[in-house]
């Protein structure tokens, strides 16, 4: 009986050392600390077509088989503007790997102010426009800046609402991690 019950002893205390010692899944430990709310239920990310601030229409369904980082912002929100250059930064570092930013502005009105936000800061990917708030809609943005990572297979990974240090150690090991896959 003794015998048992130090053997089921060092059974537990084996597996709490695995536990503290062992990192956490790649990718894991990265997601919390860049605050990626995970959805309880997987499901598939809606489907849209927007024009982009150069006239050129871009859906989602263009960008099938890569991880997208889908981002609502407007040139008002100060918090946006912020973030911008390292989401530019991020966007530059993995988008050969897979990544696809795709910022979606909820300005009202042309593309004009837009444009020139992503001219000021030197803005290279897809900025589209959702002028009628559909998108947002579809996607329950309630505050700006609002983030989902889409997986390859189209599906929700998660959704961040605020800013974020995009080109960060954790945003970097969180993508890549993703990309990998």
């Amino acid at each position: 009986m003794r015998v048992r019950m130090r053997h089921n002893i060092l059974k537990v205390v084996l597996v709490l050392v695995l536990l503290i010692t062992c990192p956490v899944a790649h990718g894991e430990e990265a997601s919390s600390d860049l605050g990626v709310a995970r959805p309880r239920i997987s499901m598939e990310a809606p489907g849209f077509t927007l024009d982009s601030i150069d006239g050129k229409r871009s859906a989602l369904a263009d960008f099938k088989g890569r991880v997208i980082l889908l981002h609502f912002w407007a040139t008002w929100c100060h918090p946006c503007r912020d973030e911008m250059p390292a989401m530019e930064r991020l966007w530059k570092k993995l988008k050969d790997k897979g990544l696809v930013v795709m910022a979606v502005s909820v300005d009202r009105g042309g593309p004009k102010r837009v444009a020139a936000f992503s001219r000021k800061y030197n803005l290279s990917f897809p900025i589209l426009l959702d002028r009628e708030g559909e998108v947002r809609r579809a996607y329950e943005v309630t505050a700006l800046p609002t983030s989902y990572i889409i997986g390859r297979d189209r599906r929700i990974i998660g959704r961040i609402i605020g800013s974020r240090e995009w080109y960060g150690a954790a945003s970097i090991r969180f993508f890549e991690a993703l990309l990998s896959r």
